[in-house]
């Protein structure tokens, strides 16, 4: 392995910041709308019939209606409307994409090029419930007597585990984290969420009764696929993607070379922020949602310069267009079309510099154009996406289907096995979203609820 040409001992180090400027940082990205906010912009909706929001939303919130209601005054029907399509909604109005969703369809977007601050909205109403009401808006149903396996208490696994409450069922979740939440709670950018909001919406959904969580629980450490599929009525897998991508190139396993999803991890559960370490020199590598939370946080922990690396253009990014100009203006340098060939260690076998390819596009393949160059790094980032590891499927007795890597699932989100649903992004053409994630869990919990035979329990 090739040394740096740098003798100076790298730089990673804790406490860059004061007390206040961790606080300030980490502070609430967008604070909600007072009331008057909140009338004001529900005054600007049109309360479109068939409204192309409400399309765009995958969940179907009728939006026109939830903002009909807070230009009201109700505010507790709005969540009320909210909750009954996406249980997790107000996680979903603090993280979601809206303005390629809901928002980029409105019809004021189109028109003005300013539309509806839906998401927003969507938080007021939400954070009303979660605040001023006791309890949930939903009545669980007399007890069918069925009982449900759920893996995972990600966004899937606790919307499916909602429904199927909902409908009367016994729900038991299977996580294998120390706390529920999934993303929520370890995977989603820390001023995005405060105050542990992700700990609240759990308790809130857990409070229709009838759901019981198992954690620090792994499929395939202890218990199998085959003993919840004899032991329960249904199972639904939802354990989304435990495998991060390697980037295959030498000095990989450098030391100061990071898995973003690990780091964001810790630092969504980190008592102290003062104590996480922090080079003062990053590099990312990536183009995802993933790469720009790592480095946004990087620059909030104290990090003089963060340079977000991607292999193709702007446009291909995953990371929207918004959490692009989100990290710019946090003063995150992003470069476009070159990717990694060589991480560069010193002595001390940790990182010093990364060597970049530039790349461009040949006929839709990316090409290396042989153009090299070096940027110094204290850390490097890798947030070039995740993976799904199938082998906890095992011992099931026949082979769960997969495609693309993930498992195969019908339009109910049903899987090759009998009475095995799944959702959530463990599933082929899973959108890496939140909100998505729901749909999917809400999706299999009726269908499972008719495969048993007991749909229609009252709310």
């Amino acid at each position: 392995m090739a040394s740096s040409p740098h003798v100076d001992a790298p730089d990673v180090a804790a406490g860059r910041l004061t007390a206040d400027d961790y606080t300030r940082n980490f502070s609430d990205l967008h604070p909600p709308l007072t009331r008057h906010e909140a009338f004001v912009e529900a005054e600007r909706c049109f309360f479109c019939y068939d409204a192309p929001c409400t399309v765009a939303c995958p969940t179907s919130i009728d939006i026109p209606l939830f903002i009909r209601e807070i230009a009201t005054g109700n505010p507790t029907g709005s969540a009320r409307t909210i909750f009954s399509q996406n249980i997790l909604g107000g996680m979903c109005a603090r993280v979601c994409p809206t303005e390629t969703l809901c928002e980029e369809a409105c019809v004021r977007m189109e028109g003005e090029g300013k539309p509806v601050k839906i998401g927003e909205l969507q938080r007021y109403a939400t954070d009303h419930w979660l605040t001023e009401q006791p309890g949930q808006p939903f009545r669980r149903a007399a007890s069918t007597g069925k009982r449900i396996a759920v893996v995972g208490a990600g966004p899937a696994g606790l919307a499916c585990a909602h429904r199927l409450a909902v409908h009367g069922h016994d729900v038991v979740i299977f996580d294998a984290r120390p706390k529920p939440g999934g993303l929520n709670e370890y995977g989603i950018a820390s001023y995005k969420t405060v105050g542990g909001f992700a700990q609240r919406e759990v308790d809130f959904v857990l409070s229709i009764g009838g759901i019981t969580i198992e954690n620090d629980m792994v499929l395939g450490r202890g218990f199998a696929l085959a003993d919840l599929r004899k032991d329960f009525d249904a199972v639904f897998l939802g354990m989304g993607l435990g495998g991060v991508n390697g980037l295959g190139v030498e000095g990989e396993d450098l030391e100061g070379v990071v898995d973003a999803v690990d780091y964001i991890a810790r630092l969504r559960q980190a008592q102290d922020l003062a104590a996480l370490p922090v080079g003062r020199s990053v590099v990312v590598i990536g183009g995802g949602m993933t790469a720009i939370d790592v480095a946004v946080q990087s620059r909030l922990l104290g990090a003089e310069d963060v340079t977000l690396v991607y292999r193709r253009g702007q446009e291909q990014m995953k990371a929207s267009a918004y959490e692009q100009e989100l990290a710019q203006t946090r003063s995150v340098l992003i470069r476009h079309w070159a990717r990694p060939v060589r991480i560069i260690g010193g002595n001390d076998n940790h990182v010093r510099a990364v060597e970049f390819e530039r790349t461009r596009d040949d006929g839709g393949s990316l090409a290396g154009t042989g153009e090299t160059y070096v940027l110094p790094a204290d850390m490097v980032f890798k947030a070039i996406g995740q993976t799904f590891e199938p082998a906890p499927l095992n011992g099931t007795g026949e082979a769960i289907v997969l495609e693309g890597g993930r498992i195969r699932v019908d339009g109910e989100r049903r899987t090759s096995l009998d009475g095995v649903w799944a959702g959530g992004d463990c599933i082929a053409g899973g959108e890496d979203l939140t909100v998505a994630a729901v749909e999917d869990g809400k999706v299999a919990a009726e269908s499972i609820s008719r495969a048993l035979g007991t749909l229609g329990a009252q709310r």
